[in-house]
């Protein structure tokens, strides 16, 4: 290794590798191909120094593994090496009351102990919210069932985005008429993730958080007085008990609910769909025995996981994988590549909803493991074999055309799935 102004580099036959933005979805051949670099990586330096982001990227599932279990691990971006640019971009900061900068991001973004203070009091909160989900979900899926056409669709747009917003809509406070407003901030709010955002972009992330922000504070004032069965009246509830929660700590980590959680579920139910699609036996099994969903979930999970890249931070100077890394230095963990490492998988690229062996990491893992991961299965489950049962004999549209990728870091899934019945 080569130590140089207290980074450590990688030795000179990985200077070769894919890095920066090639190892991203705004790279157009890593969004058509991911596998070809990431394999690459793997190979040769699953412990490798980026030289253009100033970072770590992690590609082989027991390291990976390794640093997503450990709760010393940091998220924080402001504790990155301030040379670490690809860690350090996801600050887009909003003031809280409390005059400390935030993110986005909020809990997620967060180390303890103000991490785990405010994940008790959301993880007690959804929880109790998730023993009675299931009507609600249920009807969210008839209602855009209904609404689908009879020829030939986009399941993204039409289906798997509309979903999930209005479930996390209906979730935190929302009233029927309140849907296409929290749609609209969700859509614009997901932009934050994109360092190519074009100014409008921008403006609109800003009126969007300044709408869910006023929203959010006449709810809360009214549940206060009159609670409702949802999950802002469980939240001031618990904060009147004495939960240590803020204000502006609520109103953060319910925009990061309403964000996050509405794009990664669209995506998980976008690509178990277009999975089976392609693959004629999974899918027939599948309808004979709708309980194969879980196996069917689980695995697309892993092959095609709606987060493909999560950040970490070293707390001191440590070593991994024969590499040393200093304290501060930013760790990126492919999720896409760990998925797929041939030492754990057996055939990784093949879609089998009869795999064995070692779980998937697409709901993070240790002290920020997702807390939304039983509503993020319980509304793919629901939408899934909905449209199974609606549509009998439902296939893609262009089954030869290559797959449309977003383009937006972090994530991964489709921006149009056209369909036909």
């Amino acid at each position: 290794m080569t130590a140089r102004a207290g980074h450590m580099g990688p030795p000179q036959r990985a200077m070769h590798l894919p890095r920066g933005v090639e190892l991203t979805e705004l790279d157009p051949a890593f969004r058509h191909d991911p596998h070809t670099r990431l394999d690459r990586v793997r190979h040769e330096q699953p412990v490798y120094w980026d030289e253009d982001f100033q970072q770590f990227f992690l590609t082989d599932y027991e390291t990976v593994r390794r640093v997503l279990t450990d709760r010393s691990f940091l998220r924080d971006p402001d504790r990155a090496d301030p040379s670490a640019r690809s860690a350090r971009s996801a600050r887009p900061g909003a003031r809280s009351t409390r005059g400390a900068e935030t993110r986005i991001g909020g809990m997620a973004q967060m180390d303890d102990p103000d991490h785990g203070r405010i994940r008790s009091v959301f993880a007690a909160a959804l929880n109790a919210r998730m023993s009675r989900a299931e009507p609600l979900v249920r009807a969210v899926v008839a209602r855009h069932l209904q609404a689908l056409p009879a020829g030939r669709f986009d399941l993204i747009s039409d289906y798997a985005t509309p979903i999930p917003s209005d479930v996390i809509a209906r979730v935190l406070a929302g009233e029927e008429s309140d849907l296409s407003k929290f749609r609209t901030w969700s859509e614009a709010l997901i932009q934050i993730f994109d360092p190519m955002r074009s100014p409008a972009q921008t403006r609109a992330i800003a009126q969007a958080r300044l709408g869910f922000a006023r929203f959010l504070r006449g709810v809360m004032r009214e549940r206060r007085m009159r609670p409702q069965d949802d999950l802002v009246s469980d939240l001031v509830r618990l904060q009147a008990d004495g939960a240590p929660l803020s204000d502006a700590e609520i109103d953060l980590n319910c925009q990061t609910l309403m964000v996050a959680g509405n794009l990664t579920t669209a995506d998980l139910i976008g690509n178990a769909v277009w999975l089976l699609l392609r693959h004629p036996q999974e899918l027939a099994e599948l309808r004979a025995d709708p309980n194969v969903i879980s196996a069917v979930l689980e695995e697309s999970l892993r092959l095609e996981p709606p987060v493909n890249i999560t950040v970490r931070i070293a707390p001191q100077d440590i070593e991994l994988g024969g590499c040393p890394i200093a304290a501060g230095q930013a760790l990126t963990l492919s999720l896409q590549a760990a998925h797929r490492d041939p030492r754990v998988y057996e055939t990784p690229e093949r879609f089998t909803i009869h795999r064995p062996g070692r779980p998937h990491m697409a709901f993070g893992g240790g002290a920020h493991i997702c807390l939304g991961q039983p509503l993020a299965r319980l509304e793919a489950r629901l939408a899934i074999l909905g449209l199974l049962d609606r549509y009998p004999n439902l296939a893609l549209a262009a089954p030869e055309a290559p797959a449309q990728w977003r383009a937006l870091p972090y994530f991964h899934g489709l921006q149009v799935l056209e369909v036909r019945p």
